[in-house]
């Protein structure tokens, strides 16, 4: 009784749609928070989603790597500070930003309009990375699909290999002692005599194991630099369309059907991980590789040397994704009072302790390899594309029912980098439906999967003979100074112009008032820590700037150009929107500024009902046309 009769209004400034035409987002459905925008199914879809988008490859390839260069065990002191000091305070601040306005990563700088162009510098930063992120996709799909072969095909020097591909070092000359002299001479006149080498004098001749030409001469096709363009490898391509049509089919609802995927993409990884550990750690030789890793004794010297502190903080600050834009969005679509805090903590921490659970797998079996072929461990120890497509290959070939445990870690290295798609993908398209929420209700499924197909043909120059060139250019430049640069911008922004304790207000308004004491440390790394942390390295990262290179080869002098127009592309749209905004503000220039660092007629919580006194005055956008609201490019702050 009385229910036909009320207006229309469901708790909380919900509006029914009684209409037989369903109006509402994809993203949205009845028992949601925010019928226009939607909201996450369940607090499971959210965490596993950001634990997803943080985990990727770079936990299973970097940081081991990193481990090990620095001092073993000693390095996770460093990198347990610079999470506390730096990933964290930026993650949880980027948390709740998003769940506080609902907004994705351009219109939540509503906040300060001023600042609007580090949010469409994060959003095309992202959109570059997307675009060679699905070519290394690609790259896992290629090997998981030739891994499906009695005999693994980098098991050894077939018919693509040349003169130089040998499974094991073959000696070329060495130090011996003949009637009572040293004499220095070639290998075969050595073993023609029965004389024998004497330790430390042993020269190898220069090969090259099959798995590292199986990488170049065949997955890739590898051209001999970025001038040499030659033709697009056709299987490549094609894990490409299916790298991408995966990635559309998980995001034709957006965050309703990406929300169920993650349940496998975000927890298989933990199980291929174990299986990879359990098996590592029955092998010959992996108590070396571990040792290495984390050393018997870790050495506490390396502390004392600046390159150990800004290794940790730049993992921490990658391995996190902060100021991708990812996090803001992601969090956009949480109920506004969930404990972002409690779920910043979790995710951090998880991310850190893969990091760590993943080296002992990595190292375990990287360990068993250099005891079979007879060699150090440190030479058998990589990074990144050497470690995930050269290293690890190789040692998973040594390995009885190698073709399963090769399937299993390319398996892994799919899920894992999947889940940082999806994150990037729904960033992408969240900024579409903020800009245009009409056009992204009706037309949600077509828009994603025409993002997903014009990114596909972007990323075919990858794809090419000289694809992993590129694919290292976009990492060097648009991956390194333009993250920082919007994140110093970021924080500056939100703590010191438009007011920490400001902000720090808006958050009680969702997780409840807390103690001083409570926000003592948060405080401290906003107002001073991090930002200080963050300068560092952006000036480190300037200073020690080289010029790109892949391996061996370098680049050409066109090459680095593209580089740097690239990340001055992104970034140049902090300076040409802050002038705009500045230029279509009323009054002289000192209060066009003053007018331009205050928060828009139209921030603050997105449902009228989560307003109260602080933001009552809040003009509804709902209310309010949207070419009413001040608009830069389309980009409605």
């Amino acid at each position: 009784m009385g229910m036909l009769s009320l207006p229309g209004f469901l708790s909380c400034g919900k509006k029914k749609d009684f209409s037989l035409s369903n109006e509402k987002d994809a993203h949205a459905s009845d028992s949601d928070e925010n019928l226009e925008r939607g909201n996450w199914s369940n607090k499971g879809d959210y965490l596993l989603s950001m634990v997803g988008y943080a985990v990727g490859l770079g936990n299973v390839w970097r940081f081991p790597y990193l481990t090990y260069q620095n001092g073993g065990g000693a390095f996770l002191i460093p990198y347990t500070l610079m999470l506390a000091l730096a990933g964290l305070p930026l993650f949880f601040m980027e948390c709740s930003l998003g769940q506080f306005a609902s907004l994705g990563p351009i219109s939540v700088w509503r906040i300060l309009p001023l600042f609007q162009g580090v949010g469409v510098t994060m959003v095309i930063i992202s959109t570059f990375v997307t675009i060679y992120y699905n070519v290394i996709i690609a790259y896992a799909l290629y090997y998981l699909f030739a891994s499906f072969q009695k005999v693994l095909p980098w098991s050894d020097c077939f018919s693509w290999a040349d003169e130089f591909c040998s499974k094991t070092r073959l000696v070329s000359d060495c130090n011996a002692t003949l009637d009572g002299e040293i004499i220095h001479a070639n290998y075969s006149f050595i073993t023609s005599n029965n004389l024998t080498c004497m330790n430390g004098t042993i020269n190898y001749k220069p090969v090259q194991f099959p798995s590292e030409q199986y990488w170049n001469k065949v997955a890739l096709q590898r051209s001999s630099g970025l001038d040499e363009t030659g033709n697009i490898v056709w299987y490549l391509a094609l894990c490409l369309l299916l790298s991408w049509m995966i990635v559309g089919a998980a995001l034709f609802k957006g965050i309703k059907s990406s929300g169920k995927v993650v349940y496998f993409t975000a927890l298989f990884p933990y199980v291929i991980l174990l299986i990879l550990l359990v098996r590592g750690a029955t092998l010959e030789g992996a108590l070396d590789g571990i040792e290495y890793y984390i050393g018997r004794q870790s050495n506490i010297t390396k502390l004392m040397e600046a390159e150990v502190w800004k290794d940790a903080a730049t993992q921490i600050f990658y391995s996190l994704s902060v100021a991708w834009g990812g996090l803001v969005a992601l969090s956009s679509y949480n109920k506004f009072h969930n404990n972002c805090y409690s779920d910043a903590i979790l995710v951090c921490v998880t991310n850190c302790v893969t990091s760590i659970f993943a080296g002992f797998a990595i190292f375990s079996i990287l360990g068993h390899m250099a005891f079979v072929s007879e060699r150090p461990v440190s030479e058998v120890v990589d990074s990144g594309f050497d470690l995930a497509f050269v290293a690890y290959p190789e040692a998973l070939s040594k390995l009885p029912v190698s073709p399963l445990w090769s399937f299993l870690f390319f398996f892994m290295l799919l899920l894992l980098g999947l889940d940082s798609q999806f994150a990037t993908i729904e960033t992408l398209t969240t900024t579409i439906q903020d800009i245009y929420p009409k056009v992204m209700k009706k037309l949600r499924i077509p828009i994603t999967l025409g993002v997903c197909i014009l990114l596909f043909f972007l990323g075919l120059i990858c794809v090419t003979q000289a694809g992993i060139y590129w694919v290292n250019l976009i990492d060097h430049f648009c991956a390194g100074w333009g993250i920082l640069i919007a994140a110093v911008l970021e924080i500056i922004g939100i703590i010191y112009i438009y007011g920490g304790n400001r902000f720090i207000e808006d958050i009680e308004m969702m997780i409840g008032k807390k103690s001083r004491l409570f926000w003592l440390w948060w405080r401290m790394c906003w107002f001073f820590i991090t930002p200080v942390l963050l300068m560092a390295i952006l000036v480190w990262s300037l200073v020690t700037f080289s010029p790109p290179s892949y391996g061996s080869v370098l680049y050409p002098a066109w090459g680095t150009a593209v580089g740097w127009c690239m990340i001055i592309f992104c970034v140049i749209w902090i300076p040409v929107i802050a002038i705009l905004k500045i230029v279509k503000a009323e009054g002289n220039l000192c209060q066009r500024i003053v007018s331009c660092c205050r928060p828009a007629a139209n921030w603050g919580p997105y449902l009228e009902c989560h307003r109260g006194e602080r933001y009552s005055h809040v003009v509804d956008p709902k209310k309010k046309k949207e070419h009413e609201i001040p608009t830069v490019s389309g980009f409605v702050y």
